[in-house]
């Protein structure tokens, strides 16, 4: 009796506040969970747009999950991980990886091009420019890195540009040299590349322009001929091949070149539709996440075609083309 009347009122209001503290915690309601798979290309603007939309939505989570877009997409074919909202790099991993079992649609939203990146010193010590690369490539002292065209839409891009270089240049043997050179700098994706440069591992890798220009990297332009940034050219992309792993294990696939678009989709097993649907009309909106993308060097293409007008979802037909309806 003597303990319990020594004990201060300061300090017993102290503990009830502390359970009335815990108690009021324990009654928020728990933030919407928004899944976003997306390409390692758009790390840096889905961060922006993200934090934007998460400002408005403050009811809203979202965890995004960087990767290559084939590897994205697998995770929700093969593992079935669970996933609001894909976001490839090219429109065609989800039309070959997901479409019709995981997904039905796909809508393409915005276009980059293909660079090399090169180490300021090292180019300015080679002379290395926008003719003479791939000689330089091919010396013996020189490293560069590239993503793994399995795993990566800017690894199978980047061996489609070895192949049309090798026309353009009328150097049939050109691709087969390239891309049996220093295989051990391949990485799952393309952003992994960043590192082995910065360490001075590699003195070249083969990235998108809107990474480039994000992490201010000093880069070489490739014409359009070669850089598949040009829609009007697609014809010529088309010579470009590659063969890469299918829906199946085992399964082989051949990937003809074309231009760079990406494009994004909700996946049928999606758990949060109604979020997913929320956060792609701000990714779509031009003041909103299209600004943020153009600003970080992509371009925008909605309102853009699509073979799926049809099956896309009511609030979403705005940002396609309708004349593909019919």
């Amino acid at each position: 009796m003597r303990i319990i009347k020594q004990i201060s009122p300061l300090l017993i209001a102290t503990i009830l506040l502390f359970f009335i503290g815990c108690n009021l915690s324990s009654n928020k309601p728990e933030k919407e969970k928004l899944i976003i798979f997306h390409a390692g290309s758009l790390a840096i603007p889905m961060k922006q747009i993200s934090a934007k939309f998460m400002e408005i939505h403050p009811e809203i989570e979202i965890l995004r999950e960087a990767g290559g877009s084939r590897t994205c997409a697998r995770k929700i074919s093969d593992l079935h991980k669970d996933c609001d909202l894909m976001i490839s790099a090219d429109y065609k991993v989800i039309d070959n990886l997901l479409i019709p079992n995981y997904a039905s649609w796909s809508l393409p939203f915005a276009s980059n091009e293909m660079v090399l990146v090169v180490d300021k010193n090292f180019q300015k010590e080679r002379n290395m420019d926008s003719e003479n690369w791939h000689q330089i490539l091919l010396e013996d002292d020189c490293k560069f890195g590239r993503a793994d065209p399995n795993a990566d839409p800017c690894g199978y891009r980047t061996v489609m540009l070895f192949q049309l270089s090798g026309i353009l240049k009328n150097e049939p043997n050109l691709s087969e040299n390239l891309t049996k050179k220093d295989r051990n700098m391949i990485r799952p994706k393309a952003v992994d590349l960043l590192a082995l440069l910065e360490a001075k591992v590699v003195d070249c890798i083969f990235e998108y322009r809107s990474v480039a220009e994000q992490h201010k990297l000093n880069y070489i332009s490739f014409c359009d001929s070669v850089n598949l940034s040009n829609p009007k050219l697609k014809d010529f992309y088309k010579k470009a091949i590659v063969e890469v792993s299918g829906k199946k294990p085992g399964e082989k696939i051949n990937l003809y070149g074309a231009p760079i678009i990406y494009g994004l989709t909700i996946p049928k097993e999606s758990k949060n539709r109604s979020a997913a649907l929320s956060f792609t009309q701000f990714l779509l909106n031009e003041k909103e996440g299209l600004k943020i993308l153009e600003e970080n060097g992509q371009r925008s293409l909605i309102p853009s075609e699509t073979e799926y007008y049809n099956s896309l979802p009511t609030i979403l037909k705005q940002f396609a083309d309708n004349t593909q309806e019919n």
